[in-house]
């Protein structure tokens, strides 16, 4: 059965403006809480509060008959990249780096796909992609060497800056799975089933990713208090539950395509939101790095 994406409406937009907004926020409470609290430890934490939050609508989808368990590899592995790692090295990433570096390079995650559709999946690369990947892939060096592309021979990577380029690379690795149809409809075609069974698997990643942070000899701690415990909620709440349900509305309505145009406002918005709450203001590099990224994105997508 085809996809037949209908025409833009405005409250589609409103929908697809929700998770870019959320997502750049999710960044920016990374910074602000971490020195609060371990970045293993806040993405466990983030996900066992959403999994709480999500049990009264989707407790069915772990029940001994529910098909989940007849493709539990499948979960297993899903749960590991989006739940786990991504979300760890985002986390982790953030230690170092700043929001608006971490969502532009994320934004290049079009490229990583790109790549791994070509290796893994036996996806054709046309001349119009390899030009979008040329351009996203200078957008995403340039935030790399600070914009000085001088110094792109001597330049030191952050230890932020790996984990966010590991990150992007779980992410379409993962994007890729997820488009695989291979699940049963009861799951697929339920949003909260399909959240819950990458949840519950990604759980135990995420849980034994934390023992090992806290068993590792470094310096670890936990700074209980309302900043802590008010963005543990919005971590949960926003870009874990609110921010996937709007997605998948929105992308219903007018197709993946269209709807990846408004994800990579998110460094726009984590740009406004890091003068606002980190006073740190963008770079001209920042916005030449957007337009690269924005117009690989446009290239390669274009029939």
């Amino acid at each position: 059965m085809s996809f037949a994406p209908r025409a833009l409406t405005p409250r589609t937009a409103a929908l697809l403006l929700v998770p870019p907004l959320l997502w750049a926020g999710n960044a920016i409470v990374g910074r602000l809480v971490h020195e609060l609290i371990p970045p293993l430890t806040l993405n466990f934490l983030r996900w066992l509060l959403a999994f709480v939050l999500l049990m009264p609508i989707a407790h069915q989808v772990l029940h001994r008959a529910s098909p989940l368990w007849a493709h539990w590899k499948r979960y297993a592995l899903l749960g590991f990249l989006g739940v786990g790692c991504y979300n760890s090295f985002q986390y982790m990433a953030l230690q170092t780096s700043t929001p608006i570096n971490v969502t532009l390079v994320a934004s290049s995650t079009p490229v990583f796909m790109l790549g791994i559709g070509a290796l893994f999946f036996k996806q054709t690369i046309r001349k119009r992609q390899l030009v979008g990947t040329v351009l996203s892939v200078a957008g995403v060096l340039l935030v790399l060497c600070r914009g000085d592309w001088h110094a792109l021979m001597q330049v030191q990577l952050v230890l932020g800056d790996v984990f966010v380029l590991i990150a992007t690379a779980c992410w379409a690795w993962y994007s890729w799975l997820l488009a695989q149809t291979t699940e049963p409809s009861e799951i697929r075609n339920n949003w909260a089933y399909l959240l819950m069974a990458q949840m519950a698997f990604g759980l135990v990643w995420s849980g034994l990713f934390t023992s090992a942070e806290w068993s590792s000899g470094h310096e670890v701690h936990l700074v209980w208090g309302w900043p802590l415990a008010a963005a543990l909620l919005y971590v949960a709440v926003g870009p874990s539950l609110l921010a996937y349900r709007c997605w998948g509305l929105g992308v219903q309505q007018v197709g993946p395509s269209m709807a990846g145009f408004f994800a990579n406002l998110t460094p726009v918005f984590a740009a406004t939101l890091s003068v606002l709450t980190l006073g740190e203001l963008p770079q001209a590099y920042h916005v030449a790095a957007f337009v690269l990224i924005v117009g690989g994105i446009v290239v390669s997508s274009r029939k």
